[in-house]
């Protein structure tokens, strides 16, 4: 059996969840999250736990247990304490900014990149090298973070570009001198 779809979740104070066939709500201080899951995997609310069933032990069930009940963890845990992706710019005249609700970026191109900001996702620019991506919707936080580091990705010679906090960008060595190679 699988031990993480075995696991009951626990609902904090203040969590309101909905089950209403293959769709579960889940109600918080940081907003609501609907996700439909397939119907062969079964959820129950059970007093202050959320309970994840599958029917058999088909490779297929066990899978789909495993990804339901992980999801509807990340659901509790978004509406609850929400989640955040932080990004630096590293780079000389490389900053962003924000200005309303877009993130304008100043990323060596001739032109700024212009980001809006997106429903359940708010961005927040603590100092003009640095991003930081929040929402309750884990995957919505990650799609956007990750659209963000694609308009200049770090390149491996001088690190320049944008990337994750805590990212390893391997760095290459440059071209060698004159009559290097023999």
């Amino acid at each position: 059996m699988s031990r993480i779809g075995r696991k009951p979740i626990a609902i904090p104070a203040g969590v309101e969840v909905k089950t209403d066939g293959a769709t579960i709500t889940v109600k918080g201080p940081k907003g609501t999250l609907t996700q439909t899951f397939n119907s062969r995997i079964t959820v129950k609310v059970e007093g202050s736990e959320i309970l994840v069933t599958r029917p058999t032990d088909d490779k297929e069930d066990r899978a789909l247990h495993g990804l339901t009940r992980t999801l509807v963890s990340n659901m509790v845990v978004g509406v609850t304490e929400g989640f955040k992706k932080e990004l630096e710019v590293n780079g000389v005249g490389y900053r962003v900014q924000k200005q309303g609700n877009n993130l304008v970026m100043n990323l060596g191109y001739s032109h700024q990149v212009i980001m809006p900001e997106v429903d359940g996702i708010t961005i927040e620019v603590p100092n003009p090298s640095s991003i930081v991506i929040s929402g309750p919707d884990k995957q919505k936080v990650g799609q956007f973070a990750a659209e963000v580091r694609e308009k200049r990705p770090p390149e491996p010679y001088k690190g320049k570009g944008i990337k994750y906090a805590g990212e390893y960008i391997r760095r290459k060595e440059g071209k060698a001198g004159k009559g290097a190679k023999k």
